[in-house]
C-alpha cells in the first residue's frame, strides 16, 4: 500500500513540475476504476491573488466534455421514443433553416459532427439567436460526408431536447443524469450566483500573439451560458462519477441510465475521417494497445480532460484553470494503469522546447526587402539574432518556432522546405525571407481590393477575441493569436473560404470598406471589427 501511495504521490509531483514549467494556477485530478474513486487530488491555488489553495469542491467549467452529457441526454431520449436518431433535425424543431442543396440534416448527423454546420462562434449569449441565424449560412458538404467539429451542431441538439421533453437543458440533465449518479456539485450553466465556488479562470495578459508562460496571468472574461455544447461546471470527483458510469456500460448503483444498445453507440464509431473517430459525444483512439473514449474541453479560463481506458476500466480526470498543462491529462491515465496492472511507472521528462535535434538544419541567412534574418546553431539551440540580441527559439510544431523578444513575438517562425526537403524559406506573418537554396519565383500576383482586407479584427467575442490577416506571396492569410494560419479562399464579392479543402463551412465577408480599408470581417457570423494597433 505505502507502494502504491508513493506511486501516486510521484504522479502529484512530476503534475505540480509540469504546472509550475507552464505557470499553470490550479489543476484538479481524479483517477477512478469501475467501482469507486481511488485518488483526488487538487494542486495549486484556486485564486492567484489572494494565494487560496485549490481544494476537491472547487469548481470548473468542463467545456466540451459536456458534448458527452448531451450524447448520453439524446440516447435516454432516443430510447425513451421521443427521437429518432436518423429523423431531420427539422422534425423536433421546425424553425431550424440552413442553406443546403443536400438532403436534410439530421440528429445523428449533428451528435457525429458530420452535419456540414460551421464551427460556430459563441457571438450571442442564447443559443436561440445564433441558431436561427444558420438560415443565412451554407453548408459545406453533404451531411455525412466529412468530419467538421462543429460547437453549433451540439447547441442545436440542446434546443432539439427542450423541444421534446418539454424542459430546459439544465433541468432535463439534472434530472436524468445528475441525480441518478449523485452528482451533487454539477450544474449544466454558467451564472453569477455559481461563480463564488468556482477555481479562479485565467488567460496570458496577452490574447493576440502566440502565449508563453512568461506573460502575467488575468482573470479571463466571465460568461454565463446554458447551451448544450459545454455549459457544465463540476468537480473532479463528480465528474469521476460520470466517467464510472461509462465504465459500467450505463450502469448506475439503482439500475440504468442508458440501454445496452444506446451506450454501444457511445463507444462505437459512428463516423471515421481522416483519423478522426467519434460516436456520439466522445472521441475514440487506441494509444499503447488499448482502447479509450473521452473528450477534452475549454472555455475562456479553464481547460479540462475525461480520458477513459476502455479495455483495463480505467478513468482519469483533469480539471485546470488556464494556461494548458500539456499531457498533464494522458500522464494522469498513463500512470494510473501502470499502478494498477503493476507496470513499471512513466519516467516523464519535462519538456524543454529550446532543445532541438537538427537546429543546423534551419541555421543561415535569409534575405527579403525589408533585410536580412540570421540563424545560428549552438549546440542543440536555434538563435535568432535580433539587433545585439541572441533569442533561443523554441519549438512549437515541426518546422514552426516561437522566439520570445519584442520584436518577433506576433507570429511562429514558419520554415519551408523544397522537394528535396531542405530548408529554403521562413514567413513570419506577412514577411518572407529566402536564403540561397530558393530558386522559385520571387515575385507574385496580388489582386488589389486585397490590401483593403489586412488588418487586425478584433471581437467582444470572449472566446476568440481578435485576428489577423495579410497576403504573403500571392495568397491571403487569416492569423490566429496562437500563430495557426489558414488559407482565405476568395469566392467573390468579398466573401472567402477560411481554409484550402473545399468542404470547409467556414467563411469569412468582408465589408464597411471606408478610405481605403475593410472596417468589419464578418466570421461565419459574427463580426470582428478593425483594430488600429499602434
Amino acid at each position: 500500500m505505502s507502494n502504491i501511495h508513493e506511486a501516486y504521490n510521484r504522479l502529484d509531483q512530476h503534475l505540480r513540475m509540469r504546472m509550475q514549467v507552464y505557470h499553470n494556477p490550479g489543476l484538479a485530478l481524479a483517477l477512478t476504476t469501475q467501482e469507486r474513486t481511488v485518488r483526488l487530488s487538487a494542486l495549486g491555488y484556486s485564486n492567484l491573488d489572494s494565494k487560496t489553495p485549490l481544494h476537491s469542491d472547487h469548481l470548473f467549467s468542463i467545456g466540451s466534455i459536456g458534448k458527452a452529457f448531451t450524447g448520453v441526454a439524446v440516447l435516454q431520449a432516443s430510447d425513451a421514443g421521443l427521437i429518432d436518431l436518423h429523423a431531420p433535425v427539422k422534425t423536433y424543431l421546425p424553425w431550424f433553416e440552413v442553406k443546403s442543396p443536400y438532403e436534410p440534416i439530421t440528429i445523428h448527423h449533428l451528435l457525429t459532427h458530420t452535419s456540414g454546420l460551421p464551427r460556430g462562434t459563441d457571438c450571442t449569449p442564447d443559443p436561440r439567436s445564433e441558431v436561427y441565424a444558420l438560415r443565412e449560412l451554407e453548408v459545406g458538404f453533404p451531411p455525412g460526408r466529412h468530419f467538421f467539429y462543429s460547437d453549433l451542431g451540439y447547441k442545436v441538439l440542446g434546443l432539439v431536447l427542450q423541444a421534446v421533453t418539454g424542459k430546459p437543458y439544465p433541468v432535463l440533465l439534472h434530472e436524468n443524469i445528475f441525480k441518478p449518479l449523485e452528482m451533487q456539485d454539477t450544474f449544466a450553466m454558467m451564472t453569477h450566483h455559481i461563480r463564488p465556488r468556482m477555481a479562479v479562470g485565467y488567460r496570458s495578459l496577452f490574447d493576440d500573439r502566440p502565449s508563453h508562460p512568461s506573460y502575467p496571468r488575468v482573470q479571463a472574461t466571465w460568461i454565463e451560458t446554458d447551451s448544450a455544447d459545454g455549459s457544465i461546471i463540476s468537480t473532479a470527483g463528480d465528474m469521476a462519477k460520470f466517467a464510472r458510469m461509462l465504465l459500467n456500460k450505463g450502469c448506475v448503483p439503482d439500475g440504468r441510465i442508458l440501454s445496452e444498445a444506446a451506450y454501444e453507440k457511445l463507444v462505437t464509431p459512428q463516423i471515421e475521417d481522416e483519423g478522426e473517430a467519434y460516436s456520439y459525444g466522445l472521441h475514440l483512439f487506441e494509444d499503447e494497445g488499448y482502447h479509450h473514449a473521452g473528450h477534452g474541453g475549454d472555455i475562456p479560463g479553464y481547460e479540462s480532460y475525461m480520458w477513459l481506458d476502455l479495455d483495463n476500466l480505467l478513468g482519469a480526470v483533469v480539471l485546470m484553470t488556464q494556461p494548458y498543462t500539456p499531457r498533464a491529462s494522458f500522464l494522469a491515465l498513463e500512470f494510473f494503469r501502470a499502478i494498477t496492472l503493476g507496470q513499471l511507472l512513466p519516467d516523464p521528462i519535462l519538456p524543454d522546447f529550446t532543445h532541438i535535434a537538427n537546429p543546423e538544419e534551419y541555421a543561415g541567412v535569409y534575405d527579403s526587402s525589408e533585410g536580412p534574418l540570421i540563424l545560428q546553431a549552438e549546440g542543440h539551440h536555434l538563435l535568432l539574432m535580433a539587433g545585439n540580441e541572441r533569442v533561443v527559439l523554441e519549438e512549437r510544431s515541426i518546422d514552426c518556432f516561437y522566439a520570445n523578444h519584442p520584436d518577433w513575438n506576433l507570429f511562429l517562425l514558419r520554415f519551408e522546405r523544397n522537394a528535396a526537403g531542405a530548408i529554403t524559406q521562413v514567413c513570419y506573418g506577412p514577411r518572407w525571407f529566402t536564403n540561397e537554396r530558393y530558386d522559385g519565383p520571387r515575385s507574385f500576383e496580388t489582386p488589389p481590393e486585397w490590401e483593403a482586407y489586412a488588418g487586425h479584427y478584433r471581437s467582444h467575442n470572449p472566446w476568440e477575441t481578435n485576428f489577423r490577416v495579410f497576403s504573403r506571396k500571392g495568397q491571403l492569410i487569416l492569423c490566429w493569436p496562437a500563430g495557426d494560419e489558414e488559407y482565405l479562399i476568395p469566392l467573390g464579392g468579398g466573401v472567402f473560404r477560411i481554409g484550402e479543402e473545399e468542404y470547409i463551412p467556414e467563411r469569412l465577408c468582408f465589408d464597411q470598406i471606408v478610405e481605403g480599408k475593410a472596417l468589419r470581417a464578418v466570421r461565419s457570423g459574427c463580426p470582428y471589427y478593425r483594430f488600429f494597433t499602434p
